[in-house]
């Protein structure tokens, strides 16, 4: 027994000062004896006198482990022997012929070891209540006259079968809640009226003197009462009780509390609606409702807050079920008292549950949908609502600092909140559609009292008011909103034209940009808000805040107020350049870089409003010239500068420069983005020619740094931007730049590098064939040396980055030849210098629409086939344009892909992509008969049918239906016959 109590302590030892080895002997050592067929007296005996915790606990987790798992292994003299144990510990009482002076007693150890026991004793009665051990409640009662370490277990055995099996807060299986219903059913009909009167009687003897205990004990009973008769709690001897224990002062808070939580459970019992109100009001409630008065930031309190709200949201229930009008006014009348302190309690106490209240507002609020107009007292409750939510949604001052710099406290506080926030945001905006104008009333009193209050609380006060406005413009529609009639236009005037002493706050700076983005459509309309909204994002509220992420942010919101408003600031354009002629000239000034500010192309949004500005048709030419010329001629020489310093040996932190580059490069894409293909190429041709010199400037980037991937890409997202923007006159610096792209490419970049040439194919089609001639070559050449032969690894080997890499560039190869086949473009794969790589192409195209894991991959590579068909074989008796082509597709593509892939088992029919998939291989077959005519169908009916063991009758019935007219008879045919040759297979075919 020694050995056995140092392998334990062993195991438990979280000092570090134990070897692992030794750890790892002792819990072998303990996995040994847990095989024992004595293992269950060993563990009793060791309970009886080792007074060790970790010893007593893992005896009893032992125990419950040899219960759970081996009970309908156990003897019967085994299983007794287990249960008068426990039973007589759980008791206080010693082991039958037990009579050491050092026995120990479980009750006198920590609450952990009681509660283990406790769970041991729960499942015996798990597997024993009530057809084999039908007397363990009625046994145990007597005992709780011992007193409180007896009470004490008998509370933490009722809360393990509560949490253990009866509860339904945690997931249950059938067999679980089969269970639990038969222990229920057996409590009810045995004994749940002695334990209640237990409880009572308990609670009476030691209300005084053991508050503690009595706390525990209604807390248990509380947990009871949602199944167990009503009556047994609802009478003229419990219910006075428990209110006494409420209402009397003196007595501990957490007892008075226990007390309220039975209440609670009362309250919330289901049933019958009109049996409930009569319930509700025999409570009489209301003797609580002064007693969060008191103290709003006591326990009692927050006790005391779920009750009232659990009182009212029942009432609530009641008025929606109840036929009778006379019983609806009558629970609505009860529950117009009890609101104040609903609302009350919600704004002042510690509120454990807010999502319940929020529901139980949002049912409030929907009754009054469809009143019109709303009494005086239902827009008191509405406004009394509203007060809720601004309460609620306030932030903490103690915050205020974390929050503004953005720490860890900051930022998982802000986290927290932003969670918080989202139920009473959708109260908030019920209650807008309900009463818009008190709603609109309220946040403009709201921001109106938060500007002037104390600067204590100013910050958090302005942030709430400001965040209520954001989330009530969800609320309104945009027809509303242009409109902006009373107290909308009011309050969007208010915001434009406040100043507030906080603004400098990084939370109220955002959310106030936020909220005048978020109400642009009302500017739309009404134009003379234009200067003020300007103003709001070009002075120190917006891109010229102090903090980094409020500027950043700001340029975000500025870009999208600029789309929204377009022409309209086109007489303000000269303004607004000049407010940001400082914010531009520090996003690209090379000693503005910092660690900080790299990486981000939050600033670069500033360019795309410049540019969305300057690139309208109402900007006159001269005027837009001049802008264009402004921002692109120094961004080139100081691109020219850095490239001319990257020659000089031994440079200054080329890494500076590289970042420097990056910047530039997206300023100028994002400037981009605001001139179109038709004005630069067409009407206004002298922009075109601005953009054309800034492309040779940037494609120099690639020769000084033919291996910085960041550049790289960057350049090429420029290029993608040239092609929309220059349209076809980006061609004379295509064969340059794509073949400096492709030179140091990795298999990351030649994704790039395929997507570039997709979109220049979807957009020029055939005028590009010339370049993709000369260029597919070298890119087959090195996208089939880099991808494997054989299918990548499945399982743990195939999550590496190189392997999802290569898998990327499969993917996109895949698309790349699609784009090219669909666009009239195969005779590319047949030109002198390509020739050498279609064998390995068609073979890797055939493999994939015959077994890639991607059925999407499979069915793009099925649509190739069938374009190259009809591409490459004009007719049945036309020459071909490939030698030996069509015999490759009668032999290999319509064997393997049309017939044996299908053919396969894991062809499924009843996946939505898979039918898809055999849609195309279908239309494959109907293609091929077209161009092939009998020289495909006889060589698929007389070889590739009979090899599936195809009965003659259905080859018969495959010709008649490939000749008809109806493809849709065919594909179900098809379907069927390949269902069918399947069960005639019985593993006598593989299909390869």
């Amino acid at each position: 027994m020694e050995d056995l109590e140092k392998a334990i302590l062993i195991s438990f030892d979280e000092s570090g000062s134990v070897e692992s080895a030794l750890k790892l002997q002792a819990v072998g050592f303990l996995d040994k004896i847990k095989e024992s067929p004595l293992i269950c007296s060993i563990c009793v005996e060791r309970l009886c006198f080792s007074k060790l915790v970790q010893v007593q606990f893992w005896c009893l987790q032992c125990l419950h482990e040899v219960i759970r798992v081996r009970y309908s292994s156990m003897s019967l003299d085994e299983k007794g022997f287990v249960r008068k144990s426990m039973f007589s510990m759980a008791c206080f009482e010693r082991l039958e012929g037990v009579d050491d002076e050092n026995f120990v007693r479980v009750l006198e150890g920590p609450p952990f070891i009681k509660n283990k026991l406790a769970q041991v004793l729960v499942t015996l009665i798990y597997f024993e209540y009530p057809l084999i051990w039908s007397s363990v409640f009625v046994d145990y009662i007597p005992h709780l006259g011992k007193g409180a370490p007896v009470i004490d277990m008998f509370c933490r055995i009722l809360n393990a079968l509560d949490d253990e099996l009866i509860s339904l807060d945690y997931p249950r299986t059938q067999d679980e809640f089969a269970v639990a219903t038969r222990v229920k059913d057996a409590m009810r009909q045995q004994c749940v009226a002695q334990i209640v009167r237990a409880c009572y009687d308990i609670v009476s003897m030691y209300r005084n003197s053991d508050p503690d205990l009595c706390s525990s004990v209604l807390d248990s009973m509380r947990r009871y009462i949602s199944w167990i008769d009503i009556g047994l709690i609802v009478n003229d001897v419990f219910i006075p009780l428990l209110f006494e224990l409420i209402l009397v002062n003196g007595l501990p808070e957490q007892l008075r509390g226990a007390a309220a939580g039975c209440v609670l459970a009362v309250v919330s019992k289901r049933m019958d609606p009109q049996a409930k109100l009569s319930l509700l009001q025999s409570l009489e409630i209301s003797r609580v409702f002064g007693l969060v008065a008191e103290d709003s930031a006591s326990e009692l309190a927050s006790k005391i807050a779920p009750l009232l709200t659990g009182y009212a949201t029942e009432l609530l229930e009641c008025s929606k079920k109840l036929n009778s009008e006379n019983l609806k006014q009558t629970s609505m009348e009860l529950l117009d008292e009890v609101l104040p302190s609903v609302f009350f309690v919600t704004q002042n106490c510690e509120i454990d549950n807010a999502f319940s209240i929020v529901q139980f507002l949002l049912g409030f609020v929907a009754t009054m949908k469809c009143l019109s107009p709303l009494t005086e007292k239902q827009l008191r409750h509405v406004r009394q609502i509203l007060e809720v939510i601004c309460t609620q949604i306030c932030y903490d001052p103690i915050y205020r600092d974390n929050l503004d710099v953005l720490d860890k406290i900051g930022r998982e506080e802000e986290d927290r909140m932003v969670e918080f926030r989202k139920d009473f945001f959708v109260l908030l905006r019920s209650v807008g559609r309900v009463a818009p104008d008190v709603t609109q009333m309220f946040i403009r009193n709201s921001l109106a009292n938060a500007v002037a209050s104390s600067s204590d609380r100013n910050v958090e006060e302005v942030e709430a008011a400001l965040s209520l406005f954001y989330a009530f413009g969800e609320s309104i529609s945009d027809e509303a909103m242009k409109i902006g009639n009373g107290p909308l236009g009011q309050l969007v005037m208010m915001l434009l034209s406040t100043t507030f002493a906080c603004h400098s706050n990084r939370l109220v700076a955002l959310v106030y940009l936020e909220t005048v983005t978020r109400y642009m459509k009302f500017v739309q309309v009404n134009d003379q808000f234009l200067h003020l909204v300007l103003a709001a994002f070009l002075d120190k509220r917006g891109i010229h805040h102090p903090n980094i992420n409020v500027s950043r942010r700001a340029s975000y919101l500025f870009m999208r107020v600029v789309k929204s408003l377009k022409a309209k600031l086109v007489p303000f354009i000269e303004n607004i350049l000049q407010n940001l002629q400082d914010a531009v000239a520090q996003f690209t000034a090379m000693s503005c870089m910092s660690k900080e500010h790299s990486g981000s192309e939050d600033g670069s949004y500033i360019f795309e409003a410049i540019g969305l500005l300057i690139g309208m048709e109402d900007v006159p030419p001269e005027k837009q010239s001049e802008y264009l010329s402004s921002l692109l001629t120094p961004l080139c020489q100081q691109v020219e500068v850095l490239l001319i310093s990257a020659k000089v040996q031994n440079a200054e932190d080329p890494v500076a420069k590289i970042v420097n580059i990056q910047q530039i490069i997206m300023a100028i894409n994002a400037l981009s983005k605001g001139f179109s293909e038709r004005l630069v190429t067409a009407s206004r041709p002298a922009i075109g020619l601005m953009f054309k010199q800034t492309l040779d400037v940037l494609l120099q980037i690639l020769v000084a740094f033919p291996k910085i991937e960041p550049l790289r890409t960057k350049v090429t997202s420029f290029i993608h931007r040239m092609v929309e923007t220059l349209g076809a006159s980006v061609f004379p610096y295509l064969p340059k730049v794509l073949e400096q792209l492709l030179a140091e490419s990795e298999p990351r970049e030649l994704v790039g590098f395929l997507v570039l040439i997709n979109q220049l194919i979807c957009k020029f089609k055939t005028l590009v064939r010339d370049i993709l001639e000369e260029i597919y070559p070298a890119v087959a050449g090195r996208i089939l040396n880099i991808l494997p032969r054989d299918p990548f690894p499945s399982g743990p080997e195939s999550s590496t980055e190189e392997i999802r890499e290569l898998q990327e560039l499969q993917r996109t190869l895949y698309t790349f030849l699609h784009v090219i086949a669909t666009h009239d473009l195969s005779s590319v794969f047949l030109s002198p210098r390509s020739r050498a790589y279609l064998e390995v192409t068609m073979e890797l195209l055939l493999n994939t629409a015959c077994g890639h894991k991607d059925i999407l991959v499979r069915k793009a590579c099925v649509q190739i086939f069938i374009r190259l068909i009809k591409d490459w074989c004009t007719s049945s008796d036309g020459e071909e344009l490939l030698p030996g082509f069509q015999a490759y597709i009668i032999q290999a593509f319509a064997t393997k892909c049309c017939f044996y892939s299908v053919l396969d088992r894991s062809f499924e029919f009843c996946d939505a992509n898979t039918l898809v998939l055999f849609g195309e291989i279908v239309l494959a077959q109907k293609v091929m008969y077209e161009k092939f005519g009998n020289e495909f169908l006889v060589h698929f009916v007389s070889k590739d049918l009979p090899a599936a063991h195809c009965p003659p009758d259905l080859a018969e019935e495959y010709c008649r239906k490939l000749r008809g007219a109806d493809i849709k008879a065919f594909k179900s045919f098809y379907q069927s016959l390949i269902e069918s040759l399947r069960q005639q297979q019985n593993g006598s075919l593989v299909f390869r």
